[in-house]
């Protein structure tokens, strides 16, 4: 059984806009993961009143994330900085994600 997907946009208290994400990341909700990036892509030029402004990707509580998820991240990827668990680390520098965006392992 997959873990529903689960989304959820915040400020941090220095003002950076995070989108946290719990579940799985596949397929079937790839698209609906692509439009919270970009709403919080969004979030973040409004809050800092530039287009590229950078943002947060939580993925600490992601269990699974495919191909789909990976391509959805990436028109994202220069503004982005990845929290991820070991499980994903690798996954996301195997993708090639590592020069083009920051990727920090969860503590």
């Amino acid at each position: 059984m997959t873990a529903p997907l689960e989304l959820s946009t915040r400020r941090d208290e220095d003002g950076t806009t995070v989108l946290a994400v719990a579940g799985e990341i596949d397929m079937s909700n790839a698209g609906r993961f692509g439009a919270a990036l970009g709403e919080a892509a969004a979030t973040a030029a409004a809050a800092a009143g530039q287009a590229d402004a950078g943002f947060v990707v939580d993925l600490t509580a992601v269990s699974y994330l495919d191909s789909a998820g990976l391509t959805a991240l990436l028109p994202h990827a220069p503004r982005i900085r990845i929290i991820a668990t070991g499980i994903l680390v690798p996954v996301l520098a195997v993708t090639g994600l590592e020069p083009v965006t920051t990727v920090v392992p969860a503590p």
